[in-house]
């Protein structure tokens, strides 16, 4: 089964699990919308974990640091990938059944899917402070 995730709105983490879950069961997901996928908190405290996250660097060898992307389609990628076992089998081939687009994308493209609602209250009614995932990846210098 396929299922198509419009992310308009939803908080980060408890999209990624649900996703993850999909994922996990044998399913093939498609979320769209990435950069409007909300990150609840404090605006400044996030920025900030994202930035020491992006300068990580191994001091013997900088090319064998791990690589957060500052694009909002692969950020949002790398926070599911996070919630699988990524070291094992299971996880890597459900990690490629995913796919995550920036805006609605060509969905009428995508045939035999099914919306999937995740259930969850959108961050904008339950939550006062919360940034998008696009705002996030601007203050860390993507599209510039």
């Amino acid at each position: 089964m396929r299922y198509l995730v419009n992310g308009e709105g939803l908080v980060l983490g408890r999209l990624s699990s649900s996703v993850a879950k999909l994922l996990l069961q044998g399913n093939e997901v498609v979320v769209v919308n990435a950069e409007k996928i909300m990150i609840t908190g404090h605006a400044p405290d996030i920025i900030a974990k994202f930035k020491r996250l992006i300068e990580l660097k191994d001091k013997a060898n900088p090319e064998h640091s791990p690589y957060f992307s500052r694009r909002p389609d692969l950020m949002v990628k790398r926070v599911v990938r996070g919630m699988l076992p990524y070291k094992k089998p299971k996880g890597k081939t459900a990690y490629g059944r995913l796919r995550v687009y920036m805006g609605s994308g060509d969905t009428e493209g995508i045939k035999d899917t099914k919306a999937y609602d995740t259930r969850a209250k959108k961050a904008s009614e339950a939550y006062e402070n919360a940034i998008t995932v696009k705002e996030l990846s601007e203050k860390l210098g993507y599209g510039r």
